[in-house]
């Protein structure tokens, strides 16, 4: 018998909002394919903000170079990271949003959270961590006294918002994508302090 997240996902699988009757802007460009990964027991929440193109093809999120860092930092195996008992996965949009004009991956869509986030989460009650990545997760998930100063002032932050979290726990991260190269580059700091805490903190949520 499914779960509580499990029929929400189910639902969420079948949701065509952004296609059929988007609320901001135009439809969704191509056929909708929700992406999401869970279970009722899980421990770690990966919030992100939409799949990518590669992950579209595959229905598998972060099936990409950005899901290899993302491993990578993590510390986890891809065993490890695709077991939904343990580990679910959220974006901020569950389909990949289209591409910009530049070629990038435009924001997620606006019309999805708010339709099924609550419901979701809910069905996740044993979340210990939860890792919001990039601005828009950071945005829905922290209060806007831990956002001063864009994304690097919130992961600037993450000391201070980590030890003042209840459980679930939260960590604010950059997103993987080999776009903010530069901005790793210049933030030397992230993966000199915050990788070995993020590791030790993403081990001890699956071992509890």
């Amino acid at each position: 018998m499914p779960d509580a997240f499990d029929a929400t996902a189910a639902r969420l699988r079948a949701c065509r909002i952004c296609r059929d009757a988007p609320r901001h802007g135009p439809p969704l460009p191509h056929e909708p394919r929700p992406i999401v990964q869970g279970r009722a027991t899980a421990r770690l929440l990966i919030a992100s903000q939409a799949p990518g193109n590669r992950a579209h093809r595959s229905g598998v999120p972060f099936s990409d170079p950005s899901g290899q860092r993302l491993r990578a930092w993590l510390g986890l195996s891809e065993a490890a990271f695709y077991d939904p008992g343990m580990v679910a996965i959220l974006p901020m949009g569950a389909c990949f949003p289209g591409l910009d004009a530049k070629g990038g991956d435009r924001p997620p869509r606006r019309e999805c959270a708010p339709a099924w986030r609550a419901a979701l989460l809910a069905g996740l009650p044993r979340l210990d961590l939860i890792l919001v990545i990039g601005q828009y997760a950071q945005v829905w998930h922290l209060p806007p006294d831990a956002r001063v100063g864009g994304l690097t002032g919130t992961v600037a932050r993450w000391r201070t918002i980590l030890e003042g979290s209840s459980r679930p726990r939260v960590l604010p991260l950059p997103h993987p994508s080999w776009r903010n190269n530069g901005w790793l580059r210049k933030n030397p700091w992230f993966e000199a302090e915050l990788l070995p805490v993020l590791q030790a903190e993403v081990a001890g949520a699956l071992a509890s």
